[in-house]
């Protein structure tokens, strides 16, 4: 039951967390601010009452706002859990819309009681659950000001990922981002730490190095894996001290600031082959995460599309979409050169074409789209199609409403939500 109410509050426009057992929800709530807490009452580790009552005597959190599920014999139970605080409960085999209806009725309530946003159905970094754990890991990191490692292929967002660190942390703080592979090793040492004048040729005046420029912020190091091994010494010191010393100069500078570096390569074999300092990937490897290619997270293909189209629009280039056929295609691509590939095509699809609506011609130079096939396969193919549009349309209208796209459609709740579902419709899909 856990990954169809999963699915179906996904399509209702909410972020979901789904945990199987007592415990991995508990060091959630405790890391996490959630706006409510649905519950079966038998779990596998322990009951979920336990759970609650545990939780609700915590004093490191607060507990939102919880609706259990029962069946009937433990019906006694979920009424007690009433009397104790709990929100709410359903009893098996319940409705779902009734369910829906309960969870929106609460979560509203409770925002609004905050003073807060209504949630959101998109994150920062993308809307697949890996990358909503990402900025969820993100974000805790921020506020603790601890370091991070960010590891991935080229293209997939690692600077992006390190802005999001520096805003969560508190974005009226400095934000430096430095190449270590973008620049000559002539240049990477006055680029890191500064020089003052006369150090060495055309030095005509002091500067400040990207360590004092992010004095009190975040410092963002770039492909650190590319740094040259004569520089690693150096970098290691500044990093553990804290302090540099400007090319020409005796005098230390003391700092305080955040490091965040991120890599293509693999630096536990660049350690074996003895080009990067064992010593200097155990000090930036406190804590690492990666971030996945975008083929590993195809709901984040369209999300980052949508985005930048919009983007282009609200700068004032003529407003376009995605045709059904169009997002088909780049759903099927394997992407390479992830986010940044992806960024590429789209760009020269708006500067090629002078359509509204984009079609695979407009993205792609050579289509390996295999063409249509005769006979009933094409025909529900259209038909399909025909459905998603119609569908998408509809939602587009009434604000991604489920409840009066429904009604307008002459179909129930239920079955728009699992028409959704089959047709992979996001909610809230305006195009």
């Amino acid at each position: 039951m856990g990954e169809s109410l999963r699915d179906r509050f996904q399509m209702e426009g909410f972020r979901v967390d789904w945990f199987r057992r007592a415990g991995d929800a508990e060091r959630a709530l405790r890391q996490n601010s959630y706006v409510l807490l649905l519950s079966d009452i038998r779990l596998p580790d322990e009951p979920g009452d336990r759970l609650f009552q545990r939780c609700r005597k915590a004093q490191d959190f607060t507990l939102p706002p919880v609706i259990f599920i029962t069946g009937y014999g433990s019906i006694a139970t979920a009424v007690q859990l009433l009397k104790a605080g709990a929100a709410d409960y359903v009893v098996k085999p319940f409705d779902l819309d009734e369910l829906v209806s309960k969870v929106e009725e609460l979560t509203r309530a409770g925002v609004r009681a905050a003073g807060g946003e209504e949630p959101s159905e998109s994150g920062v970094l993308g809307i697949s659950p890996v990358m909503r754990r990402v900025e969820q890991q993100l974000a805790r990191l921020a506020r603790a000001d601890a370091g991070v490692l960010l590891v991935g292929g080229s293209g997939v967002g690692k600077e992006l990922a390190a802005r999001y660190f520096h805003r969560a942390g508190g974005g009226s703080r400095p934000f430096v981002a430095v190449n270590c592979g973008a620049l000559p090793e002539s240049l990477l040492e006055a680029e890191l730490f500064g020089h003052e004048r006369g150090a060495f040729t055309g030095a005509q005046r002091s500067r400040r190095g990207v360590f004092e420029q992010a004095d009190g912020g975040v410092l963002f190091l770039d492909e650190i894996g590319d740094m040259p091994l004569s520089m690693q010494v150096r970098l290691l010191r500044a990093i553990q001290e804290k302090q540099v010393t400007r090319l020409g100069s005796e005098q230390s500078i003391p700092l305080d600031f955040t490091l965040v570096s991120a890599t293509h390569r693999d630096l536990r074999a660049l350690v074996a082959a003895g080009s990067f300092r064992e010593d200097l990937y155990y000090r930036i490897n406190t804590v690492q995460i990666r971030i996945p290619p975008l083929r590993e997270r195809p709901e984040d293909i369209l999300w980052f599309a949508r985005n930048l189209l919009e983007a282009r629009a609200e700068e004032g280039s003529v407003p376009r979409r995605l045709s059904h056929a169009a997002e088909r295609a780049l759903l099927k691509q394997d992407w390479p050169g992830n986010v940044r590939e992806l960024e590429h095509c789209l760009q020269r699809a708006l500067l090629l074409s002078d359509t509204p609506v984009l079609e695979p011609e407009d993205l792609f130079d050579e289509l390996t789209t295999p063409p249509n096939a005769v006979g009933e396969e094409a025909l529900a193919d259209y038909l399909r199609a025909r459905e998603y549009e119609h569908i998408r349309q509809a939602l587009a209208r009434h604000g991604g409403q489920i409840t009066a796209t429904a009604r307008s459609l002459g179909i129930s709740r239920k079955n728009l939500w699992e028409k959704m579902r089959k047709l992979a419709i996001g909610n809230r899909d305006s195009d």
